[in-house]
């Protein structure tokens, strides 16, 4: 079994561990906020972003790390890194003008340590596999139960994400589409990644209204299109008449991005690939300095 098999077996219980914790630091209503990340970082930190201006809290603006303004104020930045190494995150918090900045980490013996003023370390959702699942998907529980966003019963659907049957044509189809809706727009960006990295795939990502826009014309009979937020009227219909697969949610978009996550090892294991190792990848990206 591949590491990645058994902490994506593991997420309900440290979601149950993430909504159990009250850590300090984290951004309080009305302060005016960034949230920075590279990767899977990013997309958890764009869901994030989304949900808490949603839910009326303040304006939240999210960033890769290599593009955050440094020059623009904000009353605390927060940083999303697995390894608590990665240069673009570290190069950020150096740059920043905020007086607050708090890493969420599942290391914080590494240089995130001292880059950021305060620290909260999921060191129970680390991971051996390169490729990211359970820190990310604990990371983002974490903040949703902050924001008062998270369903009581969010574990149990992450259970139920482990025993329920992939999409039909999953393992068959060429090309992905993921849609999303609100703050799941951060989870279909973070889907398509995952399938991407780890089994090489065909994977794009778009706002559901938006995929009407374009993006519906690369769908057709070798295709899946994969809602991970309500779709909106009608366009499940339209997606189902190219002759794509479509699959609608029954679960919380957190929790069905766990089945994305077990499409994406199976279609790895099918052709041949390494799902902890996936092609080019490293666990962080370390850069030399000049």
């Amino acid at each position: 079994m591949a590491h990645v098999d058994e902490e994506i077996a593991s997420q309900p219980e440290c979601w149950q561990r993430a909504l159990e914790l009250s850590p300090r630091h984290l951004p309080e209503p009305d302060e005016r906020i960034a949230v920075i990340g590279c990767g899977t970082s990013f997309y958890i930190a764009q869901a994030y972003a989304a949900l808490r201006e949603s839910l009326g809290l303040g304006e939240t603006d999210a960033y890769p790390a290599s593009e955050f303004p440094a020059a623009r104020r904000y009353d605390r930045v927060v940083a999303l890194s697995r390894s608590g190494t990665t240069t673009e995150v570290l190069d950020a918090l150096a740059r920043t003008r905020a007086a607050e900045t708090v890493a969420i980490t599942a290391d914080p013996r590494t240089p995130i340590g001292a880059a950021a003023r305060h620290l909260v370390a999921l060191e129970f959702a680390d991971e051996r596999s390169v490729v990211q699942t359970r820190f990310a998907t604990t990371a983002l529980a974490l903040l949703r139960a902050h924001l008062g966003g998270a369903p009581a019963d969010l574990p149990d659907q992450a259970r139920a994400a482990l025993a329920a049957p992939l999409p039909g044509a999953g393992l068959e189809a060429r090309q992905f589409t993921f849609l999303g809706t609100g703050w799941s727009c951060g989870v279909a960006n973070e889907a398509a990644l995952k399938v991407r990295e780890a089994s090489g795939s065909w994977t794009e990502a778009y706002p559901a209204m938006e995929y009407r826009h374009g993006p519906i014309s690369v769908s057709g009979p070798d295709g899946l299109v994969w809602f991970l937020g309500e779709p909106p009227d009608g366009l499940v219909r339209q997606a189902e008449a190219t002759g794509a697969a479509v699959s609608v949610p029954r679960l919380d978009p957190l929790a069905e991005l766990i089945r994305v996550q077990r499409l994406a090892v199976g279609l790895a294991v099918r052709r041949g690939l390494d799902p902890d190792r996936p092609r080019h990848l490293t666990r962080s990206i370390v850069l030399d300095q000049p």
